[in-house]
């Protein structure tokens, strides 16, 4: 009978014939899923057997990742911040830049919104993390997004973590169905421009269209919501977003000329200008 080691080899060889990254990972967390299991307990029960049902189950999975099939949709769920949220494909994938994003935001000091909106939250992640980890809590959290298929999403990883009580989700394309004013608000939109569409691998094409097109140039999107954003910001008010490669001078002078000041271009753990904080001023 195939051991778990047995498992993991033949599994990561017939990954790497399809070209699938980090096929021996992919693995291990394929089996780790399957036997409802730590993934780095397999290192000391490398010589258990697998059941013939746990085998088959990993042959399926294993087959659908080898077509790209993202693993976090395997999986079910992806981890944020040291958080599990539940992913499928009703959202966009949480990409660790995004966890960049966030994290520069709660290690501000000065940061203390009582008003957050996570702007085109698909999955919730940003939105509900804050919620859950800014210290104080703010007072209200929504959550808003144009797709209900995303937001239905978001919903399930509000009741998952368990904090309802303060969130508001709303269907809204960018600001249209928003009345109130923030003093945060977050965003990681749409930023890719159409025409790269056929450059995407094929686990991001997995994503839905929605969440990953920002417009012919790119940046079309991100430049509504800086416009729009400026009604809904408090004084003082912070807009986050996180933007795409070669965009940072354009977005950084397009905010500057709409008022916000300052406006600082941070870059991200691989030295990208990858995300904009803009301030109204007070």
């Amino acid at each position: 009978m195939a051991t778990i080691l047995d498992t993991l080899k033949k599994g990561t060889e017939y990954l790497q014939k399809y070209q699938i990254d980090e096929a021996r990972l992919n693995m291990e967390h394929l089996i780790a899923h399957v036997l409802k299991m730590d993934r780095m307990q397999l290192y000391l029960d490398f010589d258990r057997p697998l059941s013939e049902e746990a085998l088959n189950s990993l042959r399926a999975l294993t087959m659908r990742r080898s077509k790209g099939e993202p693993l976090q949709h395997l999986l079910g769920t992806v981890e944020f911040l040291g958080l599990e949220f539940k992913t499928d494909g009703r959202a966009l994938i949480p990409r660790p830049e995004t966890e960049e994003l966030v994290d520069l935001l709660l290690s501000m000091e000065s940061l203390r919104p009582t008003a957050v909106l996570d702007l085109g939250c698909g999955s919730g992640v940003i939105g509900l993390t804050l919620a859950k980890q800014l210290s104080p809590a703010p007072a209200k959290v929504f959550l808003s997004d144009i797709s209900a298929e995303a937001l239905s999403l978001a919903r399930e990883n509000g009741s998952l973590h368990g904090i309802e009580g303060n969130l508001t989700f709303l269907e809204s394309d960018l600001f249209g169905s928003i009345d109130d004013s923030f003093d945060l608000i977050v965003a990681n939109l749409p930023y890719i421009p159409n025409c790269d569409a056929t450059d995407l691998s094929r686990e991001v094409q997995q994503d839905p269209s929605l969440a990953l097109y920002g417009g012919e140039v790119g940046t079309e999107i991100v430049q509504r919501a800086l416009t729009d954003a400026w009604d809904h910001l408090t004084p003082g008010g912070l807009i986050a977003l996180e933007i795409g490669i070669h965009q940072a001078d354009d977005l950084k002078t397009f905010a500057e000329d709409h008022g916000y000041f300052p406006v600082e271009v941070v870059k991200d753990l691989s030295e990208i200008d990858r995300f904009i904080f803009a301030t109204k001023p007070a």
